[in-house]
């Protein structure tokens, strides 16, 4: 575990990027050239902005974050540490969205809404939650920790721990004792 503030914040998600994404070669290449990493990092200036009541400076910044990373992260969502984001483009976090700790989306990921009504109206991640390539996950829905949603699953129910959530629309087993995360996401059988 790292600490100390936003330098150890910093060393935190370069590590956690390098944990994930076996492309890595290096920190100094993550910090430089990861969009994810930018996006989030933007997205913890814009949402303290939001928090403190800032709300059109905050919407103007995660807008210009949006049109230098093609990652839209709403300064209103709520994301926890050691968050990735693979590739990012096309990643889009609506504003009642709650992630957790060590959760790792794909490329094209929504965490969308289904409802026009105010409240609460986009998902909620538990911690280990990874989402592959392409997945929705729209509406007010919880899903428990180290669930894993397949490539292209759209996801509208809610989803116990351990779960692994794959097809349009997304139906909902238990993960199997010794299944690998990243191996569940770039298995063919678990994609669209």
């Amino acid at each position: 575990m790292v600490t100390g503030g936003v330098v150890g914040r910093i060393r935190e998600d370069i590590a956690a990027a390098r944990l994930r994404d076996p492309a890595a070669r290096g920190s100094l290449e993550i910090a430089l050239l990861y969009p994810g990493l930018h996006a989030i990092w933007a997205h913890r200036v814009w949402h303290a902005l939001w928090v403190r009541r800032w709300r059109f400076a905050a919407r103007a910044g995660s807008q210009i974050t949006r049109w230098l990373t093609g990652i839209e992260i709403h300064p209103g969502a709520q994301i926890g540490r050691r968050f990735f984001i693979d590739h990012g483009m096309g990643v889009v976090i609506g504003e009642t969205a709650e992630v957790g700790d060590d959760v790792m989306l794909y490329h094209g990921v929504t965490l969308g809404g289904r409802q026009r009504e105010g409240g609460k109206r986009h998902p909620t991640l538990g911690d280990g939650v990874a989402v592959g390539a392409g997945a929705k996950v729209l509406g007010p829905v919880t899903l428990g920790a180290h669930t894993v949603v397949g490539a292209n699953a759209v996801v509208t129910k809610d989803a116990a721990p351990d779960s692994v959530l794959v097809g349009v629309p997304a139906k909902a087993r238990l993960r199997r004792a010794g299944e690998d995360t990243r191996a569940l996401l770039t298995a063919p059988e678990y994609s669209i």
